[in-house]
């Protein structure tokens, strides 16, 4: 028989710090994870992975904790979680060979960026002649007097749909090891409950310790406005689809259409989400942080505030000639967006979505 895999540094810490936690509990009511720890005695991969991203990264633990740094003890679960969360990235991605993307994801995700608006800018000057991305392009079809229709809409569909294949393999295989079974619509209905109201990012009622010591709900808040900025975004372009093909409307449409303000709205909602996200994390305390998950972190704010502000830009100046090269670029920051998404931290919203109907499921079972 061969080998038994070492545990990674960041599994043991974590299995450590949930070992003294489930024996102190002084922290059992400050957010999901202490009830989920409590109904364990012991704790295997699949179950610290599942805490892991159960964790919304609240740090009101590591403040209460009588045992943080510097006892010998070195109890830091947000840390700890954190380090831990990005592995079981990797280790569920899919195809299994892109695991090795999330060891240096920041560096990852700035190449396909750079690769991807590369790639769109060729493309564009590739199949038209050299003075249509200095001209103004106005009315129905100016668009795709830059980037013809089945070019933009083969290239940017075949990624979209690769990205929810392996998003959606992701995190069935993240499911399956957690030991999830088959939920409840009770439990189902709770979960995402807590996801789309991003509950746990409150802490115990009176906020997030974050970016210090202090209580505060402004990183809910941001979240919600990018998470929902976002999906306001795809819910624009979707409009947008059904605009044209099922009632033969063209694009750019009016600037007080459906899509056009579903997109400002989003947009806006995005770069607010995406920058004060950053800015709460330059003036983060450093001490509960996992630095080796910055890079990543940093790098997917950037690239969603890049989407969010490149399509706001090209909102303004589409009767211009800019505009070639504003969709070009805007095109290729959401290129790389698709790509990098199964391999960065935005699959964290699946895993932790999952995660949450674990919980619930085993709260349900515990109470019967």
């Amino acid at each position: 028989m061969g080998d038994m895999p070492q545990p990674t540094e960041a599994m043991t810490d974590a299995r450590h710090d949930m070992e003294i936690c489930n024996a102190c509990r002084y922290c059992e009511g400050f957010c999901a994870v202490f009830p989920a720890m409590q109904l364990h005695r012991a704790f295997t991969d699949g179950d610290l992975n599942y805490l892991a991203n159960l964790c919304h990264g609240c740090q009101g633990c590591f403040y209460a904790c009588q045992y943080a740094p510097p006892h010998p003890w070195g109890i830091n679960v947000p840390q700890a979680f954190a380090a831990l969360r990005v592995e079981s990235y990797a280790e569920h991605a899919w195809p299994r060979p892109m695991a090795r993307l999330f060891t240096r994801n920041g560096t990852v995700v700035s190449l396909l960026t750079a690769l991807a608006v590369a790639l769109v800018l060729l493309i564009a000057g590739a199949l038209q002649s050299p003075d249509v991305m200095l001209r103004a392009h106005t009315g129905p079809g100016a668009f795709f007097a830059v980037i013809s229709y089945r070019a933009m809409v083969w290239t940017a569909g075949a990624v979209f749909m690769f990205a929810l294949l392996a998003m959606a393999m992701s995190t069935a295989s993240f499911w399956r090891a957690s030991g999830g079974g088959a939920p409840s619509a009770a439990a189902l209905a709770r979960a995402l409950h807590d996801a789309m109201t991003l509950r746990n990012l409150g802490g115990g009622g009176d906020g997030c310790n974050y970016p210090g010591e202090g209580f505060s709900h402004l990183r809910r808040w941001l979240h919600h406005a990018m998470a929902y900025g976002f999906l306001l975004c795809f819910a624009s372009t979707s409009v947008a689809t059904i605009y044209h093909h099922a009632l033969g409307l063209v694009a750019p449409y009016d600037l007080l259409s459906v899509p056009v303000l579903l997109g400002t709205i989003g947009g806006i909602l995005m770069l607010i989400g995406t920058i004060g996200l950053l800015w709460l994390k330059i003036l983060a305390d450093p001490a509960p942080a996992a630095r080796a998950v910055l890079g990543g972190e940093y790098a997917m704010l950037i690239l969603l505030a890049a989407v969010a502000k490149t399509g706001l830009l090209l909102l303004v100046f589409r009767a211009t000639p800019a505009m070639g090269w504003l969709l070009a670029v805007h095109l290729g920051f959401v290129l790389a967006l698709f790509l990098a998404a199964p391999y960065s931290k935005f699959i964290h919203g699946l895993f932790r979505t999952a995660a949450l109907i674990r919980s619930h499921v085993e709260r349900r079972g515990s109470a019967a």
